[in-house]
């Protein structure tokens, strides 16, 4: 059942990014080796997150780097990404396969075996699980589910699970080894002093830790 590569990855996020824009996390994310780029862009108008997501779509196509919309499908489908990520409170994803077609990358956040059995029923391609750690980036994400859950809900479903909340090239073999298929960041890769550098670094983890 596994679609895509989601080793490493990259989330963009500009508001914690000292200065870069998202295209500059997204092409040292590439640089470095990520498997995916998703772009996050929360509030800005459609017009802006639009012109974002063709700029990025096609250098992740060059690559071939999974490039994904959050929450917002009708950025995703005009700009013709390979899927998007939805929350629990976003559109379901069954009406996001409706919409995007057989061939996209439904991703879906779950942070118990309850929300992750309810997307793989609907479909998902992945689950995004998590907070693992405390995170800051994200305000509603709940207090940190640990690894245990990770485990927990790698026990209980076959689509893949990409880690996400608080993960850094420290603790991201550990998430590996609780059962994830890969690990998403924001902060560990847009804060480093040398973005592509630290994804490097995180891809060398995540592999040391998958060869195991």
């Amino acid at each position: 059942m596994m679609r895509g590569d989601w080793r490493v990855y990259v989330i963009t996020d500009a508001r914690h990014a000292r200065g870069r824009s998202h295209r500059e996390i997204a092409e040292a994310a590439i640089r470095g080796g990520a498997t995916a780029v998703q772009l996050r862009m929360k509030e800005e108008p459609a017009r802006v997150i639009l012109d974002v997501a063709r700029a990025i779509g096609p250098l992740c196509r060059a690559a071939g780097v999974a490039f994904i919309v959050d929450d917002r499908l009708d950025m995703a489908m005009l700009a013709r990404a390979d899927g998007v990520h939805v929350g629990q409170d976003d559109l379901p994803p069954t009406d996001a396969r409706a919409l995007m077609g057989p061939r996209a990358l439904i991703g879906v956040s779950a942070a118990t075996v309850e929300e992750a059995l309810a997307a793989e029923r609907a479909g998902a391609d992945y689950l995004g699980v998590g907070a693992v750690y405390g995170t800051a980036t994200k305000s509603d994400a709940g207090a940190p589910v640990g690894l245990a859950r990770v485990t927990e809900i790698r026990r209980a479903v076959r689509v893949p699970l990409v880690g996400i909340g608080g993960i850094t090239v420290e603790n991201a073999a550990a998430v590996m080894q609780a059962g994830a298929n890969g690990v998403a960041v924001i902060t560990a890769v847009t804060l480093a002093a040398d973005m592509a550098d630290a994804v490097r670094r995180l891809r060398e983890a995540v592999d040391g830790a998958s060869a195991r």
